[in-house]
């Protein structure tokens, strides 16, 4: 199924949980902070969202530094 990712079109597995989204990038779930249909997802929540269709997914990883 498609989505958008990152502003950009995107294949991916139905069924898919934003915490498998995630980790299926690579992203660490700790430094991750997801967006979808405009709207924040609270990492709790990762393991019960499932992503659809048509979902516009944002995703940003938190960096340190100094």
């Amino acid at each position: 199924m498609e989505i958008r990712l990152n502003g950009e079109p995107r294949e991916i597995d139905e069924g898919l949980t934003v915490a498998g989204l995630v980790a299926a990038l690579g992203v660490p779930l700790a430094v991750a902070i997801v967006e979808r249909n405009g709207e924040v997802v609270p990492k709790a929540r990762f393991e019960e969202e499932i992503v659809v269709a048509g979902d516009r997914i944002e995703i940003v990883r938190l960096m340190g530094g100094g």
